[in-house]
């Protein structure tokens, strides 16, 4: 089943994607390769959440935060792509959590985009990963998530001429007369 069909199935509304907070861009590609900027959870009652894990936060409302997070960086893939179909693979997923020195459970916070991946994407949601607690993130959010994703290329329109093939030889025929006779007035 399509990413896309899947979304739809499992009743997940994409949020509006949200807008770099610094001197940056929410992707950039490179080949077949995007890469995601590390975004945070989407703000709860017009507030972004802050604090730590083991503090402020229980491991559950962290995987809530990192799924929150999830959803803005596939909203950031459809934007950028166009269509979620074009996912070839999400390839690398970077978790970091605000946390105490104590907290050991970063794994499983971060699961909570992870486990997102997978539901939306299937197989290719599955990633390598790396998930790491910090003394302190931007603002005080409590997880933030960036990736690695293999995309296939966009989908080439043909051309007009190259769709008329008799259309395409008169217009070859024609240039280089139009060359000749262009040289010949300025002679």
């Amino acid at each position: 089943m399509s990413a896309e069909k899947r979304l739809k199935q499992l009743g997940i509304v994409l949020p509006v994607v949200s807008n770099p907070v610094a001197t940056y861009v929410n992707a950039v590609q490179t080949g077949n390769l995007l890469y995601l900027s590390g975004k945070g959870p989407q703000p709860v009652d017009g507030r972004r959440p802050a604090g730590k894990l083991g503090r402020e936060y229980t491991v559950e409302q962290g995987y809530a935060h990192a799924r929150s997070t999830g959803l803005d960086l596939i909203a950031v893939l459809k934007s950028e792509l166009g269509s979620l179909d074009r996912v070839v693979r999400i390839v690398k997923v970077l978790g970091m959590v605000n946390c105490m020195p104590e907290f050991t459970d970063p794994p499983k916070v971060i699961n909570g985009a992870s486990d997102l991946f997978v539901e939306v994407f299937g197989d290719k949601g599955r990633h390598a990963r790396s998930a790491v607690g910090m003394n302190s993130l931007p603002m005080g959010i409590p997880v933030e998530i960036e990736m690695i994703v293999e995309v296939s290329p966009k989908a080439r329109r043909r051309s007009k001429v190259a769709a008329k093939p008799g259309k395409a030889a008169a217009v070859a025929r024609k240039a280089p007369a139009r060359k000749s006779a262009n040289k010949a007035k300025r002679r």
